[in-house]
């Protein structure tokens, strides 16, 4: 395998997929780059019973759930990059209000949909690409959305 064809291949959708995690741009570049490195350091251990996207991603998700313990288990919701007010500071607090809600709700669905929306809407990443980087199929990534969905309005209507 050449590395420096995975890298160029791969670092992208690992960048988004860190962006995810952390909602953090300076910290998913870090975590992309440490992705890398162990992943060069690893790679013969790398058996290929999952596509190196998934094998990467994992890598990728350990090193935050590290760093995250580094931080005493700072929640990931307080990565949350602060959004620049520029021109109507009501306006910017009432969308910030609102993205903190569904951050909220999201929070309440098990890991593997909450990841999937994640990467749905904050990354904007398509059904196949999210199927991808799990090891799963465009369907799989779909249907979890859809009961996702289905349990945030069982949420909002529980409220």
């Amino acid at each position: 395998m050449d590395i420096e064809q995975i890298y160029n291949e791969y670092f992208k959708m690992v960048y988004k997929y860190l962006i995810c995690l952390t909602h953090n741009k300076e910290i998913a570049e870090d975590l992309a780059q440490e992705t890398f490195c162990k992943a060069i350091k690893s790679i013969q251990h790398f058996r290929g019973e999952c596509k190196i996207s998934v094998w990467l991603c994992e890598i990728a998700k350990n090193l935050w759930f590290n760093e995250l313990r580094k931080m005493k288990k700072v929640s990931s919701l307080d990565m949350v990059d602060d959004i620049d007010i520029l021109y109507n500071i009501e306006e910017e607090f009432l969308k910030k209000q609102d993205l903190e809600q569904l951050y909220n709700k999201i929070q309440k669905l098990d890991e593997t949909v909450r990841e999937i929306f994640y990467m749905k809407l904050f990354s904007n990443l398509t059904f196949k690409q999210i199927g991808e980087i799990k090891g799963k199929s465009e369907v799989w990534a779909r249907v979890n959305f859809y009961r996702g969905k289905q349990k945030l309005k069982e949420v909002d209507e529980n409220e």
